[in-house]
């Protein structure tokens, strides 16, 4: 089996942080979104990985190598437009072939081990795949899955009248990845567009089920959207729970609140740091109190009380602001 990563989206809704960066490249709890994804899967019994690239792609070529390429068989197949998650899946048939894969989202971040996801596929037996599901609130923002028993008798992308409330989680199980292949295809070539005016993956799914295959479902307790602010923070805030304090940098005459994670070369002084605060390498904060944040590479914040934030690297906030989304290469005097 091997792991396909879509990693190619801009992430309109995380400007600014996404202007000089992918989304997958955004940092939380100490490494970008898809560190983690890639974590897990280290842990897990895949060892060969297909990673989507487009937007900026030589940000997640460099880190992904740089990372893990000494754990992990990587390849990277590119998305050279963007036009949906189908579309995206679609660029990894040379790399996939006929193995089975295991698609896991580029901005999603689960508290169950992958492994767990793995296991839970395999016990429902002699099925074509299966889809990680979860009961929401708003079911029309997301991909949604009607059952019949326990197998899958359709799914919709974010419909206006959804006919459920069981969302696709983030995470899926491919048996039958040549027919996948074949029911994506079938929809670009016919330029068969669904929701957003893009090539859904859902929209495959279903051509798929329309040909006789079986799906079924598996439960995704925790999940997390980290291509929303809010969302991204309440992520950082649960991993860093999960891994505890780390400390790379220096806290001088400061305090800090634990869970905090400072990078290597941060420099923290007269100040007050936590909980759920995230410090990337070399940024410095002085006369300062911060939570609940993401402070970015080599940013500065000076005499600030900030809470809920995220602060793009290089980034430059002095003043008395309480929360704020600064993007990269910024500065901001209040």
């Amino acid at each position: 089996m091997k792991a396909v990563i879509p990693a190619a989206g801009r992430g309109t809704r995380l400007f600014p942080q996404t202007h000089t960066k992918p989304k997958p490249m955004v940092r939380v709890a100490g490494k970008p979104i898809l560190g983690h994804i890639l974590d897990g899967v280290v842990d897990s019994p895949i060892d060969e990985v297909v990673v989507v690239v487009g937007v900026m792609r030589d940000h997640v070529v460099e880190y992904v190598t740089a990372e893990y390429s000494d754990d992990l068989d990587v390849a990277f197949a590119e998305q050279e437009t963007t036009e949906g998650l189908g579309h995206c899946i679609y660029q990894t048939r040379e790399y996939v072939g006929d193995e089975s894969m295991c698609i896991l989202l580029g901005d999603m971040l689960f508290e169950t081990d992958l492994g767990a996801f793995l296991d839970a596929h395999d016990a429902l037996g002699d099925v074509d795949g299966s889809i990680g599901v979860k009961r929401v609130d708003e079911p029309s923002n997301y991909g949604i899955v009607t059952m019949d028993g326990d197998r899958i008798a359709g799914l919709v992308e974010k419909p206006a009248d959804p006919p459920s409330n069981l969302a696709i989680s983030g995470v899926y199980v491919v048996e039958d990845s040549a027919g996948l292949f074949d029911a994506l295809g079938a929809l670009i070539e016919n330029d068969v567009r669904g929701a957003g005016d893009e090539y859904q993956l859902t929209d495959g799914l279903q051509r798929m089920l329309d040909a006789g295959a079986t799906f079924g479902t598996f439960e995704v307790r925790d999940w997390y959207d980290c291509g929303r602010p809010e969302t991204l923070l309440e992520a950082n805030r649960v991993l860093l729970e999960s891994a505890g304090s780390t400390d790379g940098g220096v806290a001088d005459s400061s305090v800090l609140i634990p869970p905090v994670d400072v990078g290597e070369g941060a420099l923290i002084e007269h100040s007050v740091v936590g909980p759920y605060v995230s410090i990337d390498d070399g940024a410095r904060i002085e006369d300062s109190r911060v939570k609940d944040s993401i402070v970015g590479r080599g940013s500065q914040l000076r005499d600030v009380n900030l809470a809920g934030t995220l602060v793009g690297s290089g980034s430059e906030v002095t003043g008395t602001p309480s929360r704020l989304n600064v993007g990269d290469s910024s500065e901001i005097h209040l």
